[in-house]
């Protein structure tokens, strides 16, 4: 590998690969370059870079340098020396009256030497008007005959496809172009159509010459006699980019016609028989395998963090949470076995009429009436008049009644109040107090 620049002169045509010499390019500068006919300024095309040695012809010129202020006034003065030598030369073969047409006019950077180009049908004596330019420029004086190529290259312009002119952009010399290249690819030969500004065949007809002589080989000629999987016909239709043809079968009406791929027609050997004879059949039908689809690429989208969360992230959070209800599912459920077993019996005993205390009573809510338990002992007595304990049962809630007669209620809550108090006495005897020391030293009774 070797590095190089590519320069262009006037920035047209071939691009020529120039040493940097050291410096560091880029493109659109304008550099000085050293040239066989001296400095000359040119445009760089393309900064640094590495190409193999083969596409390199040695030896390889310098840049001298990027061009500075003073180059850019002197090349600009070049210019308008150029469009006043065009003036004057075109005058000057009017007076001579040579058949020449004036194409373009070149000075050098160092302004030593200018150079005309013209066209021509045929040769022309020009050492007259060659010693007139001379005696004006005070230089010297070139005249050089281009072809009709060169003068599109040198002016350019834009071709009929819309973009400009491809050997004034980028074609490095012109090839020949034949009609033959129309034909094979289909284009109508009326000259204005394949023809280019300079009146010669458009360059580009060369471009796909090669992709269509391959194509030509797969499918025959229009007019040819043909087998199919159907039976035998006549090519009317080729198209050679879809590589089908539309065949007219000899079973069918005229004006019926079928379309066939390569790969289910071939050409009959010696075209079609003569009559009464049988086309010899060599055409063996192979179906087109066709090719698998690939399968289609799922893109998942890409969720930021000022944007929803992921669905993969949001199932994991909800995993989570189920797991921590569940942690905390047979906690709760305990917890409420629990109230549920405290909860006081005394609630639903009130309405009935005979039940039994509950020891772990929880109390009810404050606006509503507490449930007291207390442990009775039934007085009886019997035909001796001796007391006998009864049996302990809740003390019944009775519901709040109309204060009709305040002296029986009076009495009935002095005698309940008296009796808790005697039982009281009589349990702290028996050792079934309340406190530490209750019932010790005394004699439980019988």
């Amino acid at each position: 590998m070797i590095e190089v620049v590519s320069i262009k002169f006037k920035n047209r045509g071939k691009s020529y690969f120039f040493a940097p010499n050291g410096l560091q390019l880029k493109s659109g500068e304008k550099v000085i370059v050293e040239t066989s006919k001296g400095m000359e300024i040119a445009d760089c095309v393309r900064g640094n870079h590495n190409v193999m040695d083969d596409s390199v012809v040695q030896p390889l010129r310098p840049v001298l340098r990027v061009a500075t202020k003073d180059d850019l006034r002197i090349a600009q003065l070049n210019i308008e020396r150029e469009k006043e030598a065009f003036e004057i030369c075109q005058q000057k073969i009017a007076e001579h009256g040579l058949d020449m047409k004036l194409v373009d006019v070149e000075c050098n950077f160092e302004g030593t030497k200018t150079m005309f180009f013209f066209t021509s049908d045929g040769r022309v004596d020009f050492r007259e008007l060659v010693k007139d330019l001379a005696s004006i420029f005070r230089n010297r004086i070139e005249l050089r005959q281009i072809g009709v190529r060169d003068e599109a290259k040198m002016i350019g312009g834009i071709g009929i496809c819309g973009r400009p002119y491809c050997c004034n952009q980028f074609l490095d010399d012109f090839q020949p172009v034949s009609t033959k290249m129309a034909k094979i690819q289909s284009l109508s030969l009326n000259p204005a159509k394949i023809s280019g500004s300079c009146g010669r065949l458009m360059c580009c007809l060369r471009y796909e010459q090669e992709a269509y002589e391959s194509l030509v080989k797969n499918v025959p000629k229009q007019g040819a006699y043909v087998e199919t999987k159907d039976g035998f016909g006549t090519a009317v239709q080729v198209n050679l980019l879809r590589q089908t043809i539309k065949v007219k079968l000899d079973s069918d009406s005229d004006n019926e016609l079928r379309t066939y791929k390569t790969n289910e027609f071939c050409t009959v050997p010696g075209g079609r028989p003569r009559d009464g004879e049988t086309p010899v059949s060599t055409f063996k039908y192979v179906p087109e395998v066709e090719e698998e689809a690939e399968p289609e690429i799922k893109w998942e989208p890409i969720y930021s963090s000022f944007e929803e969360e992921a669905p993969a992230a949001a199932a994991e959070t909800e995993h989570k949470s189920n797991r921590r209800r569940r942690q905390r599912k047979p906690r709760q459920q305990a917890k409420e076995n629990n109230e549920q077993q405290m909860e006081p019996k005394a609630k639903n005993d009130a309405h009935k009429e005979k039940g039994e205390v509950q020891k772990n009573a929880k109390p009810q809510k404050k606006n509503q009436q507490r449930a007291k338990t207390v442990k009775v002992e039934a007085k009886v007595q019997n035909s001796d008049g001796a007391k006998q304990p009864g049996k302990e049962r809740p003390a019944k809630e009775k519901p709040a009644a109309k204060n009709t007669k305040p002296a029986e209620n009076a009495a009935a809550k002095e005698k309940t109040e008296g009796g808790a108090r005697r039982n009281k006495r009589w349990n702290h005897y028996r050792g079934k107090g309340k406190g530490k020391g209750a019932g010790q030293n005394k004699p439980s009774q019988q």
